[in-house]
């Protein structure tokens, strides 16, 4: 009898120490996903704003030597990322591949015009710096036009700050939740030992030596939760960005790093500290008040 009921005890403490480092796992997880969403923000609006073209429209007199001097300025400037000049006979072919025929014949002749279209760096992807460029480009005698999508571009900067500030917004309210989550998990797990924790401080143990095993225990399931998060977002890091390489999410080594051992060190903190204030409420508390 007295077997049976061990092995139903061991199974209990099996099945607790489980759910918390399950639970732990999971938010710590959830968590280092929010935190790679935090850290790449910047970096996947910068992506979407340099996919705004602006293009340079030349008149038919342009020289040859002109036209390669501009491109060569425009690509020392500090605002282009990218330039590409466009013939009339490609922007020809562009669009007879995209509307499925031939407007040539037709017209009888060929009404485009050559262009350069010009990526911009994201930092200058706004209606001033845009404007400027613009302006720069038609004081070329040459330049016939510039064009660029202006409504676009204020309605993706209006979205990115949107986006940024509920993603803020977001983190700490998770931040706040994943604490509270891990907490109630340790606390039901000490709760569970409550009367052991009375019957040693009965018999005259000190309170940090009643304290220190369960700390050490909660940490030690702390750091496998955190080691369960970790595998979990190196995996979902791993396809994410076999999926989208030309964000190059995980470039940028020190942050990836960073976020690794900040998730590592959360869960050694967060069980630290709820295993300690859990432990100290049922040392305060008078034995017949362990039954409520």
């Amino acid at each position: 009898m007295s077997s049976s009921f061990d092995r139903y005890q061991k199974r209990r403490l099996i099945s607790s120490y489980f759910s918390v480092v399950l639970s732990i796992g999971l938010v710590l997880f959830l968590l280092g996903l929010l935190g790679m969403l935090v850290i790449n923000a910047k970096k996947v609006s910068d992506h979407f704003k340099e996919q705004v073209v602006v293009t340079i429209y030349l008149k038919d007199s342009a020289k040859d030597v002109e036209i390669k001097q501009l491109e060569k300025s425009l690509a020392l400037s500090e605002y282009v990322k990218s330039t590409e000049f466009v013939s009339k006979e490609q922007a020809a072919e562009s669009m007879k591949a995209e509307n499925g025929e031939d407007f040539m014949e037709f017209l009888g002749y060929n009404p485009l015009q050559n262009s350069i279209d010009v990526h911009v760096k994201a930092d200058y992807v706004n209606e001033t710096q845009l404007q400027a460029i613009s302006e720069e480009a038609l004081t070329k005698s040459f330049v016939d036009e510039v064009r660029y999508d202006n409504d676009l571009v204020t309605l993706m900067n209006n979205n990115v700050k949107r986006i940024s500030f509920w993603i803020l917004v977001i983190s700490a309210l998770f931040t706040v939740i994943a604490v509270l989550l891990i907490n109630s998990s340790i606390r039901l797990s000490v709760y569970s030992k409550r009367f052991t924790i009375k019957t040693m401080q009965m018999v005259g143990a000190t309170k940090q030596f009643i304290r220190r095993p369960f700390v050490w225990k909660s940490v030690r399931l702390g750091v496998i939760g955190a080691i369960l998060a970790m595998i979990g977002m190196a995996i979902v890091f791993y396809y994410v960005n076999k999926t989208f390489p030309e964000l190059n999410l995980l470039n940028n080594t020190v942050l990836i790093v960073a976020l690794f051992a900040g998730i590592f060190m959360l869960g050694i903190v967060i069980t630290w500290i709820s295993t300690f204030i859990a432990t100290q409420r049922f040392l305060n508390l008078k034995t017949d008040q362990l039954y409520y």
